[in-house]
């Protein structure tokens, strides 16, 4: 009787499991890869939600994208420029503030808390927000740079200012990165910086010896949540700009949409989408790959474990 009673306890443990799973795996399903496989079948269409027909045109809208349009390769410069700032932005000022919080004085808890908040924020708020600061005639940042004598541009509405904007408003977000950081910075004994001190090393070269090649698993970490996460920029631009001036903040997220729900050319659209897919999976990849070099474990050596 002993091995059927656990047998019978093991089964109901498994049912339990697969039940407590079952809300995340009906989620999946249902709203990520069962949209990601329609859309794949799209891709391979004319569907434009006009017509009531629907044809197979096999690679044509791949085809277009790649020869045909020229707002393709205009929406992924616009976009490889912004995520290329915006990502090396986060990581120094991210990992600069988190050396500020891993100080330890009064009151560095709700410190913590304050540089945090901006993260959890909706983003149409912070849109918003701004393209206020951002006004060329009474925006905060204009009148900052007036207190000092300088002129202010007209930032999101200049062709050459618009990207600068959205890099410089990136930084909102920038203490999601800062306590990926700081989780790490907390782990560091102490006697590792002692003896450098001991042997004659000033703050710079500890900081370059010693706290940046153990902080480079939250930096490979950052860089690639960074690279997804601004290539798929969409809801500033939309709010702010919609891809103007004459489309220099034109996201390829933003050209997406606007096949999809302005031209309702669905089946292009998704081609669109499935093409920006194969460009992170490439640049994911990469960085998988070039992260066995540079990326340090304290246990393993560099890209131990990568």
């Amino acid at each position: 009787m002993r091995p059927q009673r656990r047998g019978t306890a093991s089964q109901r443990e498994a049912v339990a499991a697969y039940g407590f799973i079952s809300p995340w795996v009906i989620g999946f399903v249902g709203l990520t890869l069962g949209p990601m496989l329609a859309s794949l079948a799209l891709s391979f269409t004319d569907d434009n939600l006009v017509s009531a027909g629907t044809s197979f045109v096999g690679l044509d809208n791949y085809q277009q994208a790649l020869t045909e349009d020229p707002l393709v390769l205009k929406s992924l410069r616009v976009t490889a420029y912004y995520a290329s700032a915006a990502v090396a932005l986060d990581l120094v000022v991210g990992l600069a503030l988190a050396l500020l919080l891993n100080a330890g004085f009064r009151g560095i808890g709700a410190i913590r808390t304050i540089y945090y908040l901006p993260a959890a924020v909706s983003g149409v708020a912070v849109s918003l927000l701004w393209l206020w600061i951002f006004q060329p005639n009474g925006g905060l940042a204009n009148g900052l740079l007036g207190l000092v004598g300088l002129p202010g541009p007209n930032w999101v509405y200049s062709t050459a200012w618009v990207i600068p904007a959205f890099v410089l408003m990136s930084l909102w977000g920038v203490g999601r990165s800062a306590f990926i950081y700081l989780a790490i910075l907390q782990r560091i004994p102490t006697n590792l910086y002692e003896a450098a001190a001991v042997d004659g090393a000033g703050p710079m070269r500890r900081l370059f010896r010693i706290t940046v090649p153990l902080v480079t698993p939250a930096i490979f970490l950052n860089l690639v949540l960074g690279l997804i996460g601004n290539f798929q920029t969409f809801t500033q631009a939309f709010v702010i700009s919609e891809g103007g001036p004459a489309n220099a903040s034109l996201f390829y997220t933003l050209l997406v949409y606007r096949n999809a729900f302005r031209y309702f050319r669905i089946g292009y659209a998704s081609a669109l989408a499935w093409i920006l897919f194969a460009i992170l999976l490439v640049l994911t990849l990469l960085v998988f790959r070039s992260a066995r070099r540079w990326v340090y474990y304290e246990a393993d050596g560099p890209g131990g474990r990568v």
